[in-house]
Parts: C-alpha cells; structure tokens; sequence
C-alpha cells in the first residue's frame, strides 16, 4: 500500500465563479488571478512535499471547458468531486484514498501558508495518530489528513461556517482518535485576510484593492 495520498480540492479559477467574498476588494478578475496562484501554489506545495502522489479532485470536473488552458503540473492526476454537498465530497476522496493508500491529506487552495514542510510533517504525524488537523483563523481547516475513515467527520457539517474545525474536534474526540492539532493558519476568503498574501504576490498578480 503506497504511504500518503494528498488531495486537493478546486473549483476552475474562472471570473465571477471563484473567491466571490473577494470581488468587492479585487473584481472579478483579480480575484480570479489570485485564485488561479492559490491554485498553482498549492499543487507546487503538494509536489515538492513528495511523500505520494498529487490528486487534483475539481469543479466542474475534468474535460470542463472551464479548464481549458489551465497547466496542470507534470504527474497530477485529476477527479471529478461528484455531486453532494463539500462533505459528500470529501468524504468520497477520502474514503477511495484510504482503500490504496495508508494516509490521506486533505486541503483546499485557500491557504499560501500551507507548505511543502507542513504537509510532511501532517504525514508523519500520521504514523502516530488517526488524523491531524490545521485550523484556520475563521473556524474552519485548511488540511485534514487521516489513517481511518469515518463518515461523522463529513456528515451534517454546516459548511463555510466557524464552527466547522471545533465540531470537527468534537467528532474525533467522540471517536476516541489519537488527533494532533496543528498551527492555526490564515485563508484567503474575505478582504482583511490579504494581509496574508505572501510578499510580493499583489504586486505580481496586479491586484488593485477597489474598496
């Protein structure tokens, strides 16, 4: 069985679809850019973390027009996240990771902050534990990585709210998992939080605040 999967979930970067929170500080367009870096960002993190393969699981999924021109790096394969609300779908990728894989990280692209050393340092908190996870600052996570399934970690979770990484906690302490908690970290979804962008990234991406 190969040692850790990563999956990352998208949506396709295009105008007016993606970081919608953001689109009063930056436009469509700049918030497309910037989703299209996040993107990029974290499949460079992912790949460089080199501890199993890369899984891009998108909306909509592959062989979407949405997706044209988009550059996927060299060796990440590509799903389809499939119907159901975000829990439904993560709950799939991790199920399926699980079943050929001993580890299975799961993030979203919101996060520059989460690296190539974080990611392996999850993995091998793995070795010791049933899942890890990294908060963010708005209440829900930025990566779950798990060495067991269970469906309660996915099921009736009031997505996109702040209560989301604390009901998490609250599972797998009912389930009696060995959890390490990582360093909180900050997402990029609402115009305060571009105070996190890395150095240089508004600069480079031409991203003009508007408000």
């Amino acid at each position: 069985m190969n040692a850790t999967r990563i999956v990352v979930f998208a949506k396709a970067p295009q105008p007016g679809r993606v970081k919608t929170r953001l689109i009063p500080a930056l436009g469509e367009a700049g918030a497309s850019r910037l989703a299209e870096r996040m993107l990029h960002h974290t499949l460079e993190a992912a790949w460089a973390a080199d501890i199993g393969p890369v899984e891009l699981c998108i909306d909509p999924p592959p062989g979407s027009a949405d997706w044209h021109g988009f550059q996927l790096p060299p060796g990440v394969q590509t799903s389809a996240q499939g119907e159901g609300d975000l829990g439904a779908r993560m709950a799939r990728a991790a199920r399926r990771s699980l079943d050929s894989h001993k580890r299975a990280l799961l993030i979203g692209t919101d996060c520059p902050q989460l690296d190539a050393q974080t990611l392996r340092d999850a993995a091998l908190l793995l070795d010791t534990h049933h899942a890890v996870m990294h908060p963010a600052h708005d209440g829900g996570y930025v990566l779950l990585g798990l060495s067991i399934f269970h469906s309660s970690l996915f099921a009736d979770m009031p997505w996109g709210t702040s209560q989301v990484a604390a009901l998490t906690r609250e599972r797998l302490v009912a389930l009696g998992w060995r959890t390490a908690i990582g360093r909180t970290l900050a997402d990029i979804d609402e115009p305060a939080n571009l105070i996190h962008l890395p150095p240089g990234w508004q600069r480079a991406l031409n991203l003009e605040l508007t408000s």
